[in-house]
């Protein structure tokens, strides 16, 4: 049977509670936050096309859904993502999984605290990647949803295990890492958050493109890039 008619039973099959796949609502949220920042990504430029790919942790499934490789995000359903564990075995979905799902299995394993990452094609940010420039501590908001600066990790092959590993060196404690003459990750501890991260990478790395047509950036110094980051993890936004 063809894959997209396969998908489209599973999926139909779970919602009717038959034999195919169970789907938990928190599941189903999940994924549909996947597609939905999918869409924004394309929607808000940063990304072009079926490039760039983002992933969530599914803590009841024990691995994480990710986008798959190739496909249009204005169109994926719930039924292209694709499940993996952290050994990369295929445990839900019948689509192939992104080419950087290494990169993904890498950071999660890497770094039990990330959730969630979104990699990006952004402009301002890619050009940073190009020129393999690291993007200082110079606005409030990157140094706090970043937690510093954003560095570039040494290049590699997309879609290799060289490159998973470059990244997630060069990430550190952070939540943000450029890949050179490629793009821009973003992690967090949810989707939301992960995308934030890229988008304020995006702006920020704009600003200091800017700046340094005007000036000389004044960078922030690293005790009060870390009084800031504490501020931001520990009392900024609503709390339950």
């Amino acid at each position: 049977m063809p894959c997209d008619m396969t998908c489209v039973l599973r999926r139909v099959m779970a919602m009717k509670g038959g034999t195919g796949v169970v789907i938990s609502m928190d599941t189903a949220r999940l994924q549909e936050q996947i597609l939905a920042i999918g869409r924004e990504l394309v929607q808000s430029g940063l990304v072009a096309g079926t490039w760039g790919n983002l992933s969530a942790w599914d803590e009841e499934k024990g691995g994480f859904w990710i986008t798959p490789s190739g496909m249009d995000y204005l169109t994926l359903t719930a039924a292209d993502l694709v499940l993996l564990n952290l050994d990369g075995a295929v445990l839900e979905g019948c689509r192939k999984p992104s080419s950087e799902h290494m990169l993904h299995r890498a950071i999660y394993s890497g770094r039990p605290d990330v959730k969630a990452i979104v990699h990006t094609h952004s402009i301002y940010a890619t050009a940073h990647a190009v020129c393999r420039t690291a993007l200082p501590g110079i606005v409030e908001d990157l140094v706090q949803s970043v937690g510093g600066s954003v560095e570039v990790a040494s290049y590699a092959s997309p879609g290799s295990a060289a490159l998973a590993q470059a990244a997630l060196a060069a990430l550190g404690e952070r939540s943000a890492v450029l890949l050179a003459n490629h793009g821009l990750v973003g992690v967090g501890p949810s989707l939301p958050e992960a995308l934030k991260v890229c988008q304020v990478v995006e702006k920020s790395a704009h600003i200091y493109a800017v700046a340094r047509q005007l000036g000389q950036p004044v960078v922030l110094s690293s005790e009060e890039i870390r009084a800031m980051r504490q501020v931001y993890l520990e009392h900024y936004g609503q709390r339950l």
